[in-house]
């Protein structure tokens, strides 16, 4: 009994040391113990994502690619099989499970191995969150420690979404929503049982089990999740056998970009890291841009087709490369070995505007075989090929393009390309706010990353045309004044002496009207007109059209656009004509909101607001107010206050020039489609379009700026390296098929709209032959119209002269003595 009475001291005494001890291991790793209250308001990382107007995805960038997801939201499968990879128990221990501790010292005293840390969910969260990943005895204290603190205040709903959401699991995945797009392209809800498996096994370690980098691994954990649910009882045997007989299925998907407009998106991410800095890359920031997906769609296609017929025309250069000869009969070889052999050959070949990369084979009369890594081995028809005597240039080991077209019955048929030298760009705004609609700014984002739509300074050559004659509009011209197409030797300094300007053609046309002259593009007639009308009047004019006047020349080659201006910088001044005659500015990024939707930037771009709009603002604003005095009758402060807020709207844009020369000059542009240098227009079937071709000296570049009322659209053509298209490759025959095929989609289903002829303007019966009014009866008399108080006199009327005489004719117009000296 005293042997008895001395151990039960003895044992209550080690107790009590015991607990003094573990009591005092607490208190010392407590002191320095990171607090867990702020948990609720943890920010997980999550990258900045770029959109179109419609919420399509177009760019994505952060060093993390995370989507966190709400309890609700995760499928219940999933979190069962991750409770049976990770912790079964979770929902029954208090953050520690005693059972695993005991059973991993248990491996300790027998192995001297830690095989098994017994880390819960919550401590691997707790680790996650605020430990390193160290293996020592006085981190896994610490780690218990702040599981059992977390416990406490935070629920096991909260506690498995933040652990669900924060772990990382390979391939810069980090939660389970990045997890299952970056490994099967697909939301939660869409996964299969065994899809989920996999996810699930991935955090023990997801470098090693991740099924890109060790499928064979990643099956076997994979399987072992599965065995653990099944003996759990989270599924039944026949599911169990079914997810175990399904292959792996994971492939490494980058981010899934919904619409291709890598220059929009790098424009807006550059655009938002200066004004919020490096942290926007991981707080969530989700700006949604103007672009309409549709619309970018057919820009990136109307680019690339138009550069690639550019190119059919000039020929094949010749293979990308050459790797020599393959060293073995490759028919005698499956698609495993073609893959290993000629694989690496092609890995620093990526596809460049949609042409992908392939090996010649073999070369004969009667096929080219090819091989790519995305198709195998393919044979091309040598007669079908749109170049010519390929046999003679190919050999086997070339490196090639193949591009893929869609035959009738949605066949492929693919055939021999190249990447096209030159570049181009296009872009497309609403002409009423100035929302850019569409950009693409070269072939390929990942060749060519300088954004040509917007960076480029070009000569914009007869395209700035109608901004000089704009100009003569508002200072006595009209559209039936008639110049004298005729050589002309002009003495200018600021040309370097004798300047003999010629038309593309080589020919003159003598006496020509205005609007002949701009839809035929007579280089001879704008010279003429910017004299006449004066270059420093015409220099300040066309500042109302946004552009700045130092960078426009100031001598008469000014007429035939020697400035040099952005494609977009074009689209914005021919907004002008295109809404009637105001001035707006065209931006990119309509709104910026955080992760919680708190708006940091709303767009509120000066908007054309004419007399309808204007009515309905005021109409909406009245509305408002009266709702203001019922609200404030009632006598409630908090109804009276809920009603305070003023109606916010975009500031009415400025005018530039009148409506009666936005109309005149707009009709006049029409005629350059219907009967000028971009007729070929006309095979879109629309009597609403409006703009003018342009081409520089030596066809270095090649523009086409056109519009309706409601879009604007500006295709560009030429070499970065400044230098000559080749032979009659002008704006008509080089940018306006990329016009035309973007407006053909842009416009498919819009009914046709001409802005209605406003007050100011008005038309007369003329002769063409001298721009006068037409007599009574003239035979070759036909309809013009005019700016009013510029209408020309009649042909047949008298006139008084200064010394009291009468005189046969029409008296001399301003117009007349501004041209004293070109008649």
């Amino acid at each position: 009994m005293r042997l008895i009475k001395y151990l039960f001291i003895f044992g209550l005494v080690c107790g009590v040391l015991a607990a003094i001890g573990v009591a005092g291991v607490i208190w010392h790793f407590s002191q320095d113990l990171p607090s867990t209250e702020g948990l609720r308001d943890v920010r997980l990382q999550v990258p900045l994502r770029i959109y179109s107007a419609d919420r399509q995805l177009i760019g994505e960038y952060g060093a993390e690619r995370r989507e966190p997801l709400a309890y609700q939201d995760i499928p219940e499968p999933l979190i069962k099989a991750f409770l049976a990879a990770e912790d079964d128990r979770f929902f029954e221990h208090p953050g520690v499970d005693y059972q695993g501790l005991l059973r991993a010292a248990w491996v300790l005293a027998l192995t001297g191995e830690k095989a098994q840390g017994g880390s819960t969910i919550t401590m691997q969260l707790a680790r996650n969150f605020f430990l390193s990943s160290e293996k020592s005895y006085v981190r896994k204290i610490r780690e218990i420690l702040l599981a059992v603190q977390m416990e406490q205040q935070l629920s096991k709903q909260e506690i498995l979404t933040f652990y669900l959401n924060k772990i990382f699991l390979g391939h810069r995945a980090y939660g389970i929503g990045a997890a299952a797009k970056v490994y099967y392209g697909k939301e939660l809800d869409d996964l299969s049982l065994a899809q989920m498996a996999m996810i699930a096994g991935l955090p023990k370690a997801p470098s090693r089990y991740n099924p890109i980098s060790g499928p064979q691994r990643a099956l076997l954990r994979r399987n072992y999740v599965l065995r653990r649910m099944h003996e759990l009882g989270y599924i039944d045997a026949a599911a169990f056998e079914l997810a175990l007989e399904e292959p792996i299925s994971a492939e490494l998907r980058r981010a899934t970009i919904d619409v291709e407009a890598h220059y929009v998106a790098e424009y807006a991410r550059g655009r938002i890291i200066n004004q919020f800095g490096l942290e926007a890359y991981t707080s969530g920031i989700e700006v949604i841009t103007t672009i309409d997906s549709g619309s970018q769609r057919a820009a990136v296609s109307a680019l690339r087709e138009n550069l690639i017929n550019y190119d059919l025309r000039h020929g094949y250069r010749g293979p990308e490369a050459q790797f020599g000869d393959l060293g073995q009969d490759w028919s005698r070889l499956d698609a495993a070995e073609l893959e290993g052999l000629l694989g690496p050959m092609l890995e620093e070949f990526s596809s460049v505007g949609g042409l992908a990369p392939a090996l010649v084979l073999e070369v004969s009369e009667a096929q080219i075989r090819v091989w790519s890594s995305d198709s195998g081995v393919l044979a091309l028809d040598p007669q079908a090929q749109p170049y010519k005597a390929l046999q003679e240039t190919l050999v086997q080991g070339d490196l090639v393009r193949l591009r893929a077209t869609r035959a009738e019955g949605d066949e492929v048929v693919w055939s021999l390309a190249q990447v096209p030298e030159v570049q181009g760009a296009l872009v497309a705004l609403d002409p009423e706010s100035g929302a850019v609609q569409a950009m693409s700014g070269g072939f390929d984002y990942f060749a060519s990353k300088f954004n040509r739509a917007m960076q480029a300074q070009r000569q914009p050559g007869s395209s700035f045309k109608p901004f000089v004659y704009s100009a003569a509009l508002e200072n006595g011209f009209t559209p039936a004044t008639v110049i004298n197409d005729a050589p002309v030797v002009f003495h200018d300094a600021a040309l370097g002496g004798a300047w003999r300007p010629q038309n593309y053609s080589g020919r003159f046309y003598g006496p020509t009207p205005l609007r002949s002259g701009l839809y035929n593009s007579r280089n001879l007639v704008a010279i003429r007109v910017l004299e006449g009308a004066g270059l420093d009047t015409v220099r300040n004019y066309v500042t109302r059209f946004g552009f700045e006047r130092d960078r426009v020349p100031r001598d008469l080659s000014m007429a035939l656009g020697t400035g040099v201006f952005s494609p977009l910088e074009m689209a914005g001044a021919y907004a002008v004509f295109a809404n009637g005659g105001y001035r707006i500015e065209p931006y990119l990024i309509e709104q910026v909101v955080t992760a919680e939707g708190e708006v940091l930037h709303q767009a509120m771009p000066p908007t054309v607001c004419e007399s309808a709009c204007q009515r309905e603002r005021d109409a909406q604003r009245l509305a408002q107010a009266e709702l203001q005095e019922v609200r404030e009758a009632m006598g409630t402060a908090a109804l009276a206050a809920e009603g305070a807020a003023t109606l916010e709207f975009p500031p009415a844009a400025e005018r530039a020039i009148s409506a009666a020369n936005a109309y005149v000059m707009t009709d006049m542009l029409r005629d350059v489609v219907q009967r000028g240098t971009a007729r070929r227009a006309r095979q879109l079937g629309r009597d609403d379009l409006a703009g003018k071709t342009g081409t520089t000296n030596d066809q270095i570049d090649a523009w086409f700026c056109g519009f309706n009322a409601r879009h604007v659209a500006v295709s560009w053509v030429g070499f970065d390296d400044i230098k000559p298209l080749g032979p009659r490759e002008t704006g008509s025959q080089a940018a306006l098929p990329m016009w035309m095929a973007y407006m053909a989609t842009a416009l498919d289903g819009v009914p046709s709209q001409v802005r209605p002829q406003p007050a100011g303007v008005v038309s007369a019966r003329i002769d063409p032959e001298t721009g006068l009014l037409a007599s009574y009866g003239a035979a070759n008399a036909q309809f013009e119209i005019f700016i009013e108080g510029h209408l020309p006199e009649a042909a047949d009327y008298g006139y008084t002269t200064s010394d009291g005489g009468i005189s046969e004719g029409a008296p001399p117009s301003r117009e007349d003595e501004l041209l004293e000296d070109i008649f």
